[in-house]
């Protein structure tokens, strides 16, 4: 028998989510990394302003497409704000995107309950994924450059001392 209820619906799309991510591991996809351009979007913010990637330039910028619903997302979370904190006075950025899925006051008290310190952004249409190479798993992270190339791109959760390391000679280049 089908466990129906939202606790069981949880337990499944989690164990889907965690084939998906060893599936991605094993193409290849986990940690892809080029020099293509961010993507032009417009991020809705909670608050209701609007923030562009233009705006981003000059800037090294952590974009995350995240899901209240997905575990890695919620378990990543505390090392996003940490990195945040400790690069965000030096040029560094963060942008967390929530999915198109993802009920808006679900996201709204996350953030508030956790004290996301970044720009926290609704995706309702799921425009901003399209955009940024259809992302369907979560979290995917993409690391862009101050000039507005894309970096390195994670699937699934990032090895932080790497993303580290990788950000701080980011942050060194001029």
């Amino acid at each position: 028998m089908t466990d129906l209820s939202p606790d069981g619906f949880h337990r499944r799309r989690a164990l889907l989510a965690t084939a998906a991510l060893g599936t991605a591991a094993a193409l290849g996809l986990a940690g892809c990394s080029g020099r293509d351009a961010a993507p032009e979007s417009t991020f809705v913010l909670l608050d209701g302003s609007k923030a562009t990637t233009a705006d981003l330039k000059g800037k090294v910028t952590l974009v995350n497409f995240w899901a209240t619903t997905c575990v890695t997302c919620v378990k990543e979370m505390p090392q996003i704000v940490a990195t945040w904190h400790k690069y965000q006075g030096q040029g560094f950025e963060t942008v967390a995107v929530a999915m198109e899925y993802d009920p808006p006051a679900w996201v709204l008290n996350f953030s508030q309950s956790r004290q996301l310190p970044f720009k926290v952004a609704l995706d309702n249409t799921g425009e901003i994924a399209r955009q940024w190479g259809d992302v369907k798993l979560t979290p995917t992270t993409y690391l862009v450059d101050k000039k507005g190339q894309i970096v390195k791109r994670y699937v699934g959760e990032p090895d932080f001392p790497a993303l580290h390391a990788l950000i701080e000679k980011l942050l060194a280049q001029t």
